[in-house]
């Protein structure tokens, strides 16, 4: 097994933009934290950056402080930075050619908002034959309310990893995915229903 660590849209957006993370608490320093095992044990980090290309976007302006990935994670070793406009990962980007020319056959999710840009990414990167692991404490969400309905970010956020869990990911808290990350870079396993 060979993976790829997806810190997914960690931008200003969600910290000093319109769209603050609230569920759960410390996911970022969750993140810190995977990337950091993920740079020890040798297992390439891939920053993906949301972009809206409309000059008068509300959000994720390009070129705008929001848009920016946080400088925190900067600072950590990553392999590269994949922009992408739309809430899935591989749509119209280079990143499952990227990935494939490295030899990465699972991927593991972490970033922002669980219910969109990571779930969205999980579930095409299975019809694509990979893998999956969602860090479930480095993926994060907020309350929703629009004209279906709302719900709070702690009954989303759940409602989607429950949902990974029942056929496209291993759904996993970062402490143990890190404490099961050995030398050659696997991970227990665990059998997952349909």
């Amino acid at each position: 097994m060979k993976r790829a660590l997806l810190a997914i849209d960690v931008q200003y957006e969600y910290f000093t933009g319109k769209m603050p993370i609230q569920y759960p608490a410390g996911t970022f320093e969750k993140i810190l934290q995977a990337v950091d095992a993920a740079n020890r044990s040798k297992i390439a980090v891939i920053l993906i950056r949301h972009g809206s290309p409309q000059k008068d976007a509300a959000v994720f302006k390009q070129g705008s402080r929001e848009w920016d990935i946080h400088e925190e994670l900067m600072k950590r070793e990553h392999l590269r930075i994949i922009d992408k406009n739309l809430p899935g990962s591989f749509t119209n980007t280079e990143l499952g050619d990227l990935l494939r020319e490295i030899g990465i056959d699972t991927i593991v999710v972490c970033g922002y908002m669980t219910q969109m840009c990571c779930d969205t990414t999980a579930r095409q990167a299975v019809h694509l034959g990979f893998s999956v692991e969602f860090l479930s404490d480095a993926t994060g969400t907020l309350d929703i309310a629009n004209y279906a309905g709302k719900i709070t970010a702690a009954e989303l956020h759940k409602a989607i990893l429950v949902t990974q869990a029942m056929r496209f990911s291993q759904v996993i808290s970062t402490d143990e995915w890190i404490k099961n990350v050995t030398g050659d870079g696997s991970v227990r396993q665990e059998a997952h229903g349909v």
